[in-house]
C-alpha cells in the first residue's frame, strides 16, 4: 500500500483543509501519473456557489490544463470518498485509469451527503423519475447532429 497511502492520504489532507477552510464539503482527490502527483481538488461548492466543484472535478479540471488535455489516460485518482454519480462521470470522460477511495457513499450518506438517491434515480424510468424531462423534438437539432457526424476535422472524444 505504501504509495497508494501517501496519495490517498494527500487526499484526505485536502479533505481536512478544505473543510476547514470552509470550501465545502469533506472532500479531497489527487490526480497522479508515474507516482507523481499532477494535480489537486478540494471542495469548493459552498465558496464558489457551484454544486460542479466537487473535489473530483477540480482535480480533473487542474489536472486538463496541467497537461493540456482531455484525456487523461495514463493517470489515477485518489479521493477521500467514493465519487458521486457526477464524478463518476467525468472520472469515465476524462479517461482515468483506475480510481482508488477512502470513505463508502454510505459513509458519506451517514453524514447528510446522499449520493445513493441520484444513484438510485438513475436506475428507474426516466417516467419514473422526481426529476421530469420531456424531449422536444426539432429537426435543426438533428442537423447539427449530421454536421458532426460528416465534419473532417473534428476532434473527437
Amino acid at each position: 500500500m505504501g504509495t497508494h497511502k501517501k496519495f490517498l492520504e494527500r487526499a484526505i489532507e485536502l479533505s481536512l483543509a478544505g473543510m476547514n477552510n470552509n470550501s465545502g464539503g469533506p472532500f479531497g482527490a489527487v490526480i497522479v501519473r508515474d507516482d507523481e502527483i499532477i494535480a489537486e481538488g478540494n471542495n469548493q461548492v459552498t465558496s464558489k456557489n457551484d454544486p460542479t466543484m466537487h473535489a473530483e472535478i477540480v482535480a480533473i479540471r487542474n489536472a486538463c490544463k496541467k497537461l493540456e488535455t482531455f484525456d487523461l489516460s495514463g493517470c489515477k485518482i485518489y479521493t477521500s470518498c467514493e465519487p458521486c454519480p457526477m464524478c463518476l462521470g467525468a472520472i469515465y470522460w476524462a479517461r482515468l485509469d483506475k480510481i482508488y477511495y477512502a470513505n463508502t457513499r454510505e459513509d458519506a450518506a451517514k453524514i447528510g451527503f446522499d449520493d445513493d438517491f441520484i444513484y438510485k434515480e438513475l436506475d428507474l424510468p426516466k417516467d419514473d423519475r422526481s426529476l421530469k424531462v420531456e424531449q422536444l423534438i426539432d429537426p435543426k437539432a438533428k442537423e447539427v447532429f449530421k454536421k458532426w457526424e460528416e465534419k473532417e476535422n473534428k476532434i473527437k472524444y
